[in-house]
């Protein structure tokens, strides 16, 4: 396929980049592709080679390392996906949650609610706003009126989410004290040259306070579940030197044996 100096490129040295699915076309692409680069960085290579002093021994020592690092990283991910126990029970949850709580406090405000940008000529008749501010909310109604007619909506109201993304690229971002809004606010109505935007605040946590179960739950799922991996990797590698040591397998050499 080509050849620099007395290194050579093979058929078979390029067969594990072919994708199955790729067409012909992408496939010629591909391979043109790579066989440029292995030129460009085989060219370098001899550059380098020849124009800097570098320990050989210690260069050829890392390569090694570096391969049996990604042999090892490889077969962990497999193992891993194979045995790992990825259920995460509500009580698990809960008592990490309780246990930790001070590792949960909130560095943004967070808010349940509705938020809604549009047309200003399309809220003058205040059907929005007698939907919003209904005691018994028709959602139904709401998210019709959404998908008609306005530009932007977040309608998600028993979801925990950052104030500061609710509002982004609205009058409400230009509030100095978010938290005193917050704490004063449940509706609130802006308006420039062309639209309208409507917040409504069903329930707030400001910065400083700890976080809702239900906000940090998917966090707290994560480091359960890294713990099993550290731990299921630990034991693997437990297993495996102990049995090596069982059957003899291996033996370290000294100068005092």
């Amino acid at each position: 396929m080509a050849r620099v100096y007395d290194h050579e490129l093979t058929v078979e040295d390029i067969q594990g980049i072919m994708a199955g699915n790729i067409s012909e076309s992408d496939s010629v692409d591909l391979i043109d592709r790579y066989i440029k680069s292995w030129v460009s960085k085989q060219l370098l290579l001899r550059r380098a080679e020849g124009n800097t002093n570098y320990n050989k021994a210690e260069v050829e020592r890392k390569v090694l390392d570096y391969k049996y690092a990604l042999i090892v990283f490889e077969y962990q991910k497999q193992f891993v996906a194979e045995n790992l126990d990825t259920t995460v029970s509500a009580k698990e949850i809960e008592t990490y949650y309780q246990e930790n709580i001070d590792n949960f406090e909130l560095k943004q405000n967070i808010v349940k609610g509705m938020y809604i940008k549009v047309p200003s000529k399309m809220v003058r008749n205040n059907t929005l706003k007698k939907l919003l501010l209904a005691k018994n909310k028709n959602y139904k109604a709401i998210v019709s009126y959404c998908y008609r007619f306005a530009s932007n909506y977040v309608l998600e109201d028993t979801v925990w989410t950052h104030f500061d993304d609710l509002i982004v690229n609205s009058p409400f971002s230009n509030i100095p004290d978010k938290v005193q809004f917050l704490k004063k606010t449940k509706f609130a109505e802006m308006s420039d040259e062309s639209f309208t935007y409507l917040l409504l605040i069903n329930d707030y946590k400001i910065v400083d306070q700890n976080s809702p179960l239900e906000f940090v739950k998917p966090q707290i799922v994560n480091i359960i579940l890294n713990k099993r991996k550290q731990d299921l990797l630990q034991k693997l590698e437990r297993d495996i030197y102990n049995k090596a040591l069982k059957n003899k397998d291996f033996e370290i050499l000294t100068e005092n044996n």
